[in-house]
């Protein structure tokens, strides 16, 4: 007789809930399913998209006979590190030319989060981070496993469909000093909902006065707006002041690397000294985590962001993804308008980025699924970019039934 595992009591974990969507959308055998749980990039035919320049720059790299797969070291690639902090930070930015800034790359933003929380529980006085309420899913994990303690401060206001502007100040107000702040750069997730240039100005005062220490979250710089420079002004805003702030970015989004895992983390310091030293300590956090980064992904960055034409090429194609999102914004917006659905909709013009808070409650959300096969969070965010001119009319329809039955 086989003997029991030793693993008999491992329990069924629950599945992760943004990605349990698209396992209960691909087992659906309807025609008109929808799925608008992803958090990926769709063409107007619902196809994911790999970027032409990507592309030129893959053959590239694969044309090139003196490439070679050794690994990188544990920092990655120096190429693509130097790019980055400049991408995010601004060609100009003092921080960049005064060596200040100690930049590693990691697995994407995911990775880059994981290693500043580790490298913060191990060298910064301060074990606590704030972050917004609501925020990604995975925040909170990371940051705990990471060995930080997590609290939220007030950010969405559901009654409004707004940013909960008060609500954040008062809580960061009432935040011990020196505690670790994190801020979505732009296009917050879930909600689409961003501060206005005034509001980051007095969230940059409070957080300076408070001595706290800022750690961005930046996973889709040009992907919100369609602009590059406008989607990383926030972060260069507290660059300018000459602060210290950590820095996650993500190339998942504006360059269509979802599955190379493409990121790197930057730490604006005070003086090129502190910047050395934290570099050689990320290093002991990354060595015996993942030891170092894969080459190809970076590869591909890298050769985009060096070369002009290039990038130029790239600017272009990112800016029409983020015009179709735009776009679809506004078709929704119609859709519903046209339909006489109760309630405001101007929220879902005005939200930026991937993802739209559409203000549907769970109850709705379950209605929309089982009636009309169209899959999201049970929150009631929806990917803009799942959308398309032919399904518009399709979830507008089930939107303004699922309101109309459960007001």
């Amino acid at each position: 007789m086989a003997s029991a595992s030793v693993f008999g009591n491992v329990v069924q974990a629950p599945e992760d809930p943004i990605l349990g969507v698209t396992v209960a959308y691909n087992k659906d055998t309807s025609p008109n399913k929808l799925n608008l749980g992803v958090g990926a990039y769709r063409t107007e035919e619902g196809k994911p998209l790999v970027l032409n320049v990507v592309r030129e720059a893959e053959q590239m790299l694969v044309n090139d006979p003196s490439r070679i797969k050794e690994y990188l070291p544990i920092v990655g690639l120096a190429d693509f590190n130097k790019l980055s902090a400049k991408l995010i930070l601004g060609a100009d930015s003092p921080a960049v030319q005064e060596n200040r800034v100690a930049t590693v790359q990691c697995l994407s933003g995911t990775g880059s989060l994981r290693v500043g929380g580790e490298f913060l529980a191990r060298h910064y006085h301060q074990l606590t981070i704030y972050i917004p309420q609501p925020t990604w899913g995975n925040h909170p994990k990371i940051f705990t496993l990471a060995g930080l303690s997590v609290k939220t401060y007030r950010y969405y206001d559901p009654a409004t469909r707004r940013l909960d502007f008060q609500g954040l100040l008062e809580d960061l107000g009432a935040a011990p000093a020196g505690s670790v702040v994190l801020l979505h750069a732009c296009a917050h997730n879930p909600t689409g909902v961003d501060p206005t240039t005034e509001q980051w100005e007095q969230i940059r005062q409070l957080i300076r006065s408070k001595a706290f220490l800022p750690f961005f979250d930046s996973a889709y710089q040009g992907f919100a707006s369609g602009s590059l420079d406008a989607d990383a002004q926030p972060v260069r805003m507290f660059v300018a002041d000459g602060g210290e702030c950590l820095v996650a970015q993500s190339y998942a989004k504006n360059m269509g690397l979802y599955g190379e895992r493409v990121g790197a983390l930057s730490i604006v310091c005070k003086t090129a000294d502190v910047a050395s030293r934290v570099e050689s300590q990320l290093k002991l956090v990354i060595r015996p985590m993942y030891s170092n980064p894969p080459i190809h992904g970076a590869s591909i960055v890298a050769t985009i962001l060096k070369d002009r034409d290039m990038y130029n090429e790239w600017t272009v194609e990112l800016k029409a993804m983020a015009d179709r999102i735009i776009s679809m914004r506004q078709k929704l917006f119609d859709a519903l308008s046209a339909r006489g659905t109760p309630g405001d909709w101007s929220h879902i013009i005005k939200q930026i980025g991937m993802f739209t808070f559409t203000g549907l409650n769970s109850e709705q959300v379950a209605f929309m699924t089982k009636e009309y096969h169209i899959y999201m969070t049970a929150d009631g965010r929806i990917s803009m970019a799942g959308l398309s001119s032919k399904t518009v009319p399709h979830l507008a329809d089930a939107i303004h039934a699922a309101v109309t039955r459960f007001g």
